[in-house]
């Protein structure tokens, strides 16, 4: 278990843990975290950031996310939300690499901040990082260059606007190179959809879920151990359709057998699927079919 436990919360905490003086703008900062002036965490912790992180590394060791170790060696780049946790391994350094950080009261202030929720990438788990070509990381260089150039110079009325500028313009060329990540890895994505289809038919397959309840998307995303973000994100690129809609479709097609098959009643149909009240069953049946449950088990 780690011996201790790191919150850090602003901006200037951020350059104080890592020995590089005072930041020159309070919300936001760019920090070549492989260089030899740049203080490296202390083993054997965690931390807890109070800020949007995105890690541009090539690692020798590795890095503990969420539940597992995961190698790095090959250059790639992760993001974190505020709150989140990472905890590097002890035997861990950094060849190379960069890290932008910055606050949400920075982005909370204008369009972005609404925005912020689509980029659902800031909470992957870490072994679904963002692995980008020379060429792209060249783009996203030239991005971070101009974040680094703007908050350098003196604070106007114009700095906050610019700064979310080009965050979200970096934020969407992360976005554009994940959907070519997806699909140069179709084998691979492939078998992860055969892999939750499956999975989701076995759920739905005994007489009764009422010991079970009603799956969410973390629990299929916890046995295929990926985080809930990126199954959805991958299951609506490659069938239109998010976790949910999956899991709500198979629902309805046991639904229709058993009011079709049997003379159970509406009520007891959504008992035995693990529904609470009735009358949710109802309303989630009506809104994939059209009808209510009576009228598609006795049409007019």
């Amino acid at each position: 278990m780690p011996e201790s436990y790191i919150d850090i919360e602003s901006i200037s905490e951020l350059h104080e843990f890592y020995g590089v003086g005072k930041p020159r703008h309070p919300l936001i900062t760019v920090i070549e975290l492989g260089s030899n002036k740049v203080n490296r965490p202390e083993q054997n912790a965690i931390y807890r950031l109070g800020f949007y992180t995105i890690f541009c590394k090539k690692f020798s060791g590795t890095l503990k996310y969420g539940r597992s170790y995961y190698d790095f060696s090959e250059g790639s780049l992760m993001f974190t939300g505020p709150g989140q946790i990472v905890a590097p391994s002890p035997e861990q350094y950094l060849d190379e690499g960069w890290g932008l950080f910055f606050h949400p009261d920075l982005v909370n202030t204008g369009a972005l901040g609404r925005k912020m929720g689509d980029y659902s990438f800031f909470n992957y788990e870490a072994n679904e990082a963002l692995h980008v070509s020379e060429e792209e990381k060249s783009v996203l260089t030239t991005c971070i260059q101009n974040i680094r150039k703007e908050y350098m110079q003196n604070i106007d009325k114009h700095t906050t606007r610019l700064i979310q500028a080009n965050i979200e313009l970096l934020l969407n060329y992360c976005s554009r190179f994940y959907d070519r990540q997806f699909y140069t890895r179709e084998k691979v994505n492939t078998d992860v959809v055969q892999q939750f289809e499956k999975l989701v038919k076995d759920y739905f397959a005994p007489e009764t879920l009422i010991d079970t309840g009603l799956p969410n998307v973390g629990y299929f995303a916890s046995r295929m151990n990926l985080s809930p973000n990126y199954l959805s994100d991958l299951l609506h690129r490659f069938t239109g359709k998010t976790t949910q809609e999956h899991i709500h479709l198979q629902l309805v097609d046991k639904a229709k057998s058993l009011l079709l098959s049997t003379q159970k009643s509406v009520s007891e149909i959504a008992y035995t699927l693990g529904f609470e009240h009735p009358s949710h069953f109802t309303r989630l049946f009506k809104s994939k079919t059209g009808y209510a449950p009576s009228d598609y088990r006795h049409p007019n």
